[in-house]
């Protein structure tokens, strides 16, 4: 089978494409471009998260390394991904963590992260796809026990050293101080245990299990996935509701009212924080997906704004280049300036509940002031299962100009940065791409309410089912 990356490196579903074989072809494509590239001499950091056999996975993964003479530190137990970025920035080493991220379950993968301490660039994610076709299916790796006796291998306590960063990054102390209740739902991910371990009995914790099944359910912090904490929240008075993904990068918030925060709005929060409290200047980043509110808030508040291709790595590379304030996309991955190039789903959770308390409003309040500063924004987005050739089908459907309108509303602009986006005659736009992740074709939303928002993008994708697309196509 061809091994593609996408967006965020490699991911397949689990016995089918990703196996045992096929990581060691990656591993060793890996080994290839740290070697002839001059990467790091200072070989890997590798985690792994609450997947189906995750540690073996990531045992089997450093054993092939071993066996190409490049030195490993692997996590004694599951962790978040930020935490392999933090220590691959550390050690100038190169990061991987096994994980499939948000997709569902039944899905695993390999994230790559520079000695910058962020995801490989494009260019560099290129170079290791290339290198697959120089490896050997049947390559057979060394014992991974011989590994730990001869020391090419070492188990260390990653969580630990990550936590002991975020003590000195965040004030712990007047968030323990202030006795605001938080509850977190890591969706049964690698994030589970975190923010207890930094603020003991005020967080309150659901799904903080260990299941790699994550209960059926892909752990995407989305709202239809995380009824149980909108009524935690309510129901046990919480201040405010956190959720993280499956490898801890990913973020998504409930108000103390049960109302969901998504990333969009997070990103508009902590825009308003960083500009206006703490008085930061210079480049915001953001994806071409995410809210068109950041405009509205780089031109009130004098940042430079740069739209990036959708994917975390294009921001990253952003923030080794720029003054960088803020960067983030729609899909609840974010990060500030004075942390990693790297989202990171509790570092922001913290930097949240710290804007509360300086502000000293609750997280329902600090929304309506962002609407009625900047107007209403409302986000959605439909994804739809369908083939790839059906996909492209579409998108060359709307790349086309054959879409003249939505529900009565005229077609007046066309951007193509990164699948096609439709702006509306009243402000509303309409993105549509295919998933860089998994087989699916998103459609975005964005208008003046919520009702809106997701009537268009249910209209553009009812497109799917038209056949005279396919004929025409």
């Amino acid at each position: 089978m061809k091994i593609k990356f996408g967006t965020a490196g490699w991911r397949a579903v689990i016995a089918r494409d990703f196996t045992f074989e096929n990581l060691s072809r990656v591993m060793q494509a890996t080994a290839l471009w740290i070697k002839e590239d001059n990467v790091t001499e200072n070989g890997v950091i590798m985690g792994f998260d609450t997947r189906f056999m995750g540690r073996e996975f990531a045992e089997h993964a450093a054993s092939v390394l071993a066996s190409m003479d490049i030195p490993v530190r692997l996590s004694r137990d599951f962790c978040p991904t930020p935490a392999v970025s933090w220590a691959a920035l550390e050690h100038k080493a190169v990061g991987i963590m096994i994980t499939g991220s948000h997709n569902p379950p039944t899905y695993n993968g390999v994230k790559i992260k520079t000695p910058i301490g962020g995801p490989v660039t494009a260019y560099e994610s290129d170079d290791v796809e290339n290198k697959l076709e120089r490896t050997d299916p049947d390559f057979i790796p060394g014992h991974f026990a011989s590994f730990l006796q001869n020391g090419l291998i070492r188990e260390i306590n990653l969580n630990q050293q990550y936590l002991n960063v975020l003590r000195h990054r965040i004030d712990i102390g007047r968030i323990k101080k202030s006795q605001i209740l938080i509850a977190h739902d890591s969706m049964y991910g690698a994030g589970q245990g975190f923010l207890r371990s930094l603020l003991g009995s005020q967080v309150l914790e659901i799904h903080s299990i260990f299941n790699p099944g994550y209960h059926g359910c892909a752990p995407e912090p989305r709202e239809n996935r995380l009824k149980e904490l909108a009524e935690f929240v309510i129901d046990h008075h919480c201040s405010i509701g956190i959720a993280t993904d499956g490898d801890g990068e990913r973020i998504g918030l409930f108000d103390e009212k049960g109302n969901y925060v998504d990333a969009h709005l997070i990103l508009c929060l902590l825009t308003k924080y960083l500009a206006q409290k703490k008085g930061l200047t210079g480049c915001l980043i953001k994806t071409f997906s995410t809210t068109h509110m950041l405009n509205k808030q780089a031109e009130k508040y004098g940042l430079i704004l740069d739209t990036t291709p959708i994917g975390f790595k294009y921001l990253a590379e952003k923030m080794v280049t720029c003054n960088v304030v803020i960067a983030g996309e729609e899909s609840g991955g974010m990060t500030v300036r004075g942390h990693l190039p790297e989202m990171d789903g509790t570092y922001i959770g913290m930097l949240v509940i710290e804007m509360m308390l300086a502000s000293g409003k609750p997280l329902s309040r600090l929304v309506q002031d962002l609407f009625d500063e900047f107007g209403p924004h409302y986000n959605r987005r439909n994804d739809i299962e369908i083939p790839e050739e059906q996909q492209k089908a579409v998108l060359n459907y709307i790349r086309s100009n054959r879409v003249k309108e939505v529900h009565g509303l005229k077609v007046v602009d066309q951007e193509t940065n990164d699948g096609t986006k439709l702006w509306l005659e009243d402000g509303t736009w309409i993105l549509v791409r295919p998933s860089g992740t998994e087989p699916l074709l998103r459609i975005y939303c964005e208008s003046d309410s919520a009702e809106k928002a997701q009537k268009m993008a249910d209209a553009v994708s009812a497109l799917v089912n038209d056949p005279s697309i396919y004929q025409t196509a």
